[in-house]
Order: structure tokens, then sequence, then C-alpha cells
């Protein structure tokens, strides 16, 4: 006894307690949080299975009036795992169904049911233990009311599945911590002071600090590396975030002003044909604010992994050579040649709508920063297959990006004419990094002709991984 006071009275063992209790504190809350957002999935995937079978319900109703109806909820109620099946009187009485009783109040109102409400099953008795459920209500020409829900068990279950588990795991971690103490306590004691000294200047607010790596590659090594590439991302949105705020009130407060200024205008204007271009002119200038705000929305949507789901194999040759279609007449306008060189039958998986506005980023783009001149007079368009990757490059012969530049221009809102001279929102090259590291792949910039002492211009290439 007395050996385990002194040991007690040891700052590591301390420190250990400490960060044992602290960690099972962390992990208590993150476990009920992602129960509670677990269980609202299980909820909202309750729903929609339950709208399909009042939608195909009243179908049957539509079709074949009140006897294919009844029908078709007996079937359904004495399938295995049957949803919750009532028909009601107008006074709420229940008629039929395979429910013996629910909460009061709850057949008084038509729609989803604003809060799981209480049932009694039939083989339980009135004195078994009631069940919650959630139900979609609908009222009959007839005055029939017509019940159909589904049982929360399961998301209940769940909940007390990954509870019991939280408390199993939190045992086992307090006697695995007792064990580790005495076999390699001191160590990971260090290691852990060096991780906490690094953790408390992050949530000071220095993000640019990283978790400390030994090189040993153990699980310390790995908790590291990926806490920081996740501190790393933070740290890119964080900085993003403060770009985007301080270039939103830097771009959009102009075109806000002169919107204000010609609405102004317009109203003290007598003659109608001036009042008519003022207005043309501020439904212009408010068609470039709209357009600013999709960019800024499809950049977040393509950031955050919304569009994954829309995946499919798409044609890439077939999708470069519409767009250099679309763009030959417009490049022809401004006095540029559009040459394109494309490999057929080149296919990846990706989103064809958001590959086809990378693309035309990047034409449209060439087109506005060629500027004139002979030299600057073509723009080339390539898709090749190369053993590794398939490369999709547009290149001018404009000016070009310098290569301390290159990283800035992928930001939103950075755009090198500071003289906003240029049509443009500073969003265009955000869109297409965005779009390439959804699709797994990678953003290039390079110069056109390095060689070259002007008019280097700027080769844009897209790298996808090869299927």
């Amino acid at each position: 006894m007395n050996r385990f006071w002194v040991l007690y009275k040891s700052t590591a063992v301390r420190l250990s307690a400490l960060y044992i209790l602290l960690f099972a504190i962390c992990a208590a809350t993150l476990v009920f949080y992602v129960t509670a957002m677990s269980e609202r999935l299980l909820t909202s995937q309750i729903r929609e299975a339950v709208q399909q079978e009042v939608d195909q319900v009243q179908r049957a109703y539509d079709n074949g009036g009140m006897n294919l109806l009844l029908r078709t909820m007996e079937r359904r109620a004495r399938q295995p795992g049957a949803n919750l099946y009532i028909i009601a009187g107008p006074s709420g009485d229940i008629l039929a169904g395979n429910v013996a009783s629910v909460q009061p109040g709850v057949l008084d109102e038509e729609g989803w049911t604003s809060t799981p409400f209480r049932y009694q099953r039939y083989a339980e008795g009135s004195q078994g233990k009631p069940h919650m459920a959630v139900a979609n209500i609908n009222v009959l020409d007839n005055g029939l009311r017509i019940l159909i829900g589904r049982d929360l068990g399961e998301p209940e279950a769940f909940r007390v599945l990954v509870r019991q588990a939280l408390m199993v795991a939190l045992a086992i971690m307090g006697l695995g911590a007792v064990i580790i103490w005495f076999a390699i306590g001191r160590n990971a004691l260090k290691r852990i002071d060096r991780m906490s000294a690094a953790s408390k200047k992050i949530m000071a607010g220095d993000l640019s600090q990283r978790l400390p790596v030994g090189g040993s590659g153990d699980e310390f090594d790995r908790l590291s590396v990926s806490l920081n590439a996740m501190l790393g991302r933070i740290e890119k949105l964080n900085e993003g975030l403060r770009q985007v705020s301080d270039n939103i009130a830097h771009d959009l407060k102009t075109p806000l002003t002169r919107l204000r200024n010609k609405a102004a205008d317009a109203i003290d204007m007598s003659d109608a044909d001036t009042r008519r271009v003022a207005l043309e002119g501020i439904i212009s200038e408010s068609d470039q604010l709209i357009r600013t705000f999709n960019a800024l929305l499809m950049i977040s949507r393509v950031e955050a992994g919304s569009v994954a789901a829309e995946m499919s194999n798409v044609d890439l040759s077939a999708i470069v050579a519409d767009s250099a279609e679309l763009y030959e007449p417009v490049a022809d306008e401004a006095g540029l040649a559009l040459t394109f060189s494309i490999e057929p039958g080149v296919e990846v998986q990706g989103n064809r709508e958001l590959i086809g506005q990378a693309i035309f980023n990047l034409i449209d783009n060439a087109i506005k920063y060629s500027g004139g001149g002979q030299a600057a007079g073509e723009i080339s368009l390539s898709l090749i297959r190369r053993p590794d990757a398939i490369c999709l490059q547009v290149a001018d012969r404009g000016p070009g990006i310098p290569a301390d530049k290159r990283e800035d221009v992928l930001k939103r809102f950075v755009r090198l004419d500071e003289s906003r001279s240029k049509p443009g929102t500073g969003l265009g090259l955000s869109l297409v990094e965005a779009v390439m590291e959804l699709h797994g792949g990678k953003l290039e910039l390079s110069d056109t002709d390095p060689a070259a002492t002007t008019n280097r211009g700027l080769a844009v290439a897209l790298i996808f991984p090869v299927k």
C-alpha cells in the first residue's frame, strides 16, 4: 500500500491519470455526438422508407379505392418486419391495422408527426413496454385517417450498443493504461508532454504548429502524421476563409456601391430611354455579382464533396472535343486561333459537368489573358494518355504567370491584374483546383515557352489518375 502511495505521488503517474481522464471525456463526448448523428441518419432513412410506403398506398387508393387500399395494407401489415399500419375513423378510433393503440393526439394531425410517439403492439397486451415510432398520417376524402409509420427500435438499439461499447472500451483502456505505464509509460509520457505542448500552442491559435514525429513509425507517429495533415487542412481552410472574407469585402464593395449609385440615379431620371440604359447597367452589375456568388457556391460544393456520388465513367475525349468546338468561334472573334490535339477514347471516372466547367474556365482564361499580337495568337488544347496518368493541357502565348505567383492565383479572388480592368472574379482557377482534388488528380501550372524573354505563356495541365 505504501509503495502504491509513493507511486501515486509521482508527477508522471498523475499526468498519466489526467491524460486518461481527458481522453475518456473527449472519447465519450465524441461517441455521444457520433451516436446522435448516426441516430439522426437512421431516422432520416426511416422517414424516406415510410414516405415510399405512403406513396405506394396512396397509388393503391387512387387506382382501386378502399378495397384495394385495405388489401394492400393488410398484405403489408402481415409481412415480417412490417411497418405500422392503422386505419382510423374521423374521430381517431382505430378501425384496422397491426397496432393496438397509439399515444393520444397522434391521429389528430395530418402529415408527419412532429415528435416520436408511443404505441402498443397487439402481441404484448396493455401491460407491455410501449415502443416509439414516427409516422405519416393521411386523411382520405371520406374522412378516414391512414397512419403509416416505422418503429424507432433500431436507432435506440444502435445508441445502446454504442454506449455499451464505450463503457467496455473505457474499462479496457483503463486496464491497458496501467499495463502500458509499467511497460513503456515513461517514454510515452515524455512524447505526450511534447505533443501536449504543441497542442496548447495550436489551441492558443497558432495553427502553424505541428505535433512532433519521432520517426519510429509507431502509433504516436501515425497519429501525429494524421493530425498534422488535419491541422494543415484546417489551417488552409482558415486561411482561405480569411482571404475570402477580405477579398469579398474588397471585390464586392465597389460593385455594390456602384449598383446602389446607379439605382439612386435611375430614380431621378425622367427620360425613359436614359432610365432604361441605367437599368440595363444595373442588371449587368447584378449578373456579375450573381456569377461571383455562384462560383463561390460551386467551389464550396465541390470542396465539400457533395457531388462525389455523381461520379460515373465519362468520355474525356468527347468533353474536350465539345469544349474546343464551343470555344473555337469565341477565340476566332478575339483574334486567336484555337488548335487542339485530342487522343480518342480516353475515359475517366468523374463528373461530366464539373470537368466541362473546369475546361471552360481554362479556355476562357486563355482567351482573356492571351492579349493581342502575332506571338499571342494561338491557344492549344491537348489530351494525351500517359502510362501513369491522363494529361489535359490548355496552353496560351500570353504574358503567363511568374513562378512565385502560381500558388497565389489558385486562391479565391486573387487576380494578378491589380487594376481589375479585365473581366472576371478571380475564382476560375480555384474552382479548377477544387474539381481536380475531387477527382483525385492535380493541377499543374508552367510556362508554355520557358526560353522566351517575353510572352512565355501559361500552360495549365489537368492530371487525372489512370483507372
